[in-house]
């Protein structure tokens, strides 16, 4: 049987209750309903002596009317001859969960990659594919293709997304996340790599060209970008984007977009395309984006 329509908890979000409409799960979600207060006692604290007679006479009635069904359903003359199905209750007809008709992303899904850890998917443009043969950590997507640095020896890739949670620091603001961010993920991605080499010979300099709000997933972020100079090749932009995951403890999230500057870096647009479709795993309708109204909806 269905059930009635009703909050219930959300199957892909149990810490959340949904809106179960008598056939399908619909968009609508809310903090679970704290308890209520006790009913208060029959007749209230006004009930006369003769209200109060009548409800402990039917309460007794009711005993009475257990107690007999139950010595009718103990019995060992009942029909069914006491074996391993005697004198059982038909099952519940009210099942634990409804179906859900958001299921998460696969992670097969050619459209997109999941961040299972920070519950997020980020969409995968034309051009980006994902990781293959990459030493670096927590990369989630790269520019197809690779080629030799121009600085010391080893392979190189136009463009880099790197998600991460923001767990070595106490640290809750967006804005200053990001702003702490963003110079380790400049060093990182065009300074030193993760053996000491210099592949763009190392930063000589670097600007803020944009900074600002977001609204990431339906929550509030802040993102900084900043061009980098190399003394080898064109050099190229940084973001730190921060927001908060919608999941678990809804800990700090950190997106870097390590993208080469010059005609063969990937669309500088693509930074502002892949945050706006960032979505909570699971719910396809949530967006954000660059230029998006801010605030925390969830």
């Amino acid at each position: 049987m269905t059930p009635p329509p009703g909050w219930y908890r959300d199957p892909s979000a149990p810490h959340v209750e949904r809106w179960w409409d008598g056939t399908a799960w619909t968009e609508h979600r809310r903090p679970p309903e704290p308890p209520g207060p006790p009913s208060p006692a029959v007749g209230g604290a006004a009930s006369s002596p003769r209200a109060r007679i009548v409800a402990l006479t039917a309460a007794g009635a009711l005993l009475v009317a257990a107690l007999v069904t139950g010595a009718v359903v103990l019995s060992p003359d009942d029909d069914n001859g006491g074996g391993p199905q005697a004198n059982t209750a038909p099952p519940s007809t009210t099942p634990t969960a409804a179906p859900t008709t958001s299921p998460a992303p696969s992670p097969d899904d050619p459209t997109v990659v999941v961040d299972e850890l920070n519950g997020i998917t980020l969409p995968l443009l034309d051009g980006w594919v994902r990781p293959e043969n990459i030493s670096v950590d927590n990369v989630m997507m790269t520019t197809d293709g690779t080629y030799d640095c121009p600085g010391d020896a080893g392979i190189c890739r136009h463009g880099l997304v790197i998600s991460r949670t923001a767990t070595d620091t106490d640290e809750t603001s967006p804005e200053a996340l990001a702003k702490a961010d963003i110079a380790d993920a400049a060093d990182e991605a065009y300074d030193r790599d993760l053996v000491g080499r210099r592949p763009y010979g190392g930063i000589e300099s670097h600007q803020v060209v944009r900074s600002g709000p977001v609204a990431v997933a339906g929550r509030a972020g802040y993102f900084v970008r900043w061009r980098v100079d190399t003394a080898e090749g064109p050099g190229g932009y940084v973001q730190s984007l921060a927001f908060h995951s919608s999941v678990g403890t809804e800990a700090p999230v950190i997106v870097r977009y390590v993208f080469d500057a010059g005609p063969d870096g990937p669309p500088l647009a693509d930074m502002d395309r892949i945050t706006d479709g960032i979505r909570p795993v699971g719910d396809a309708d949530t967006g954000g984006g660059v230029g998006a109204s801010v605030g925390p909806t969830g």
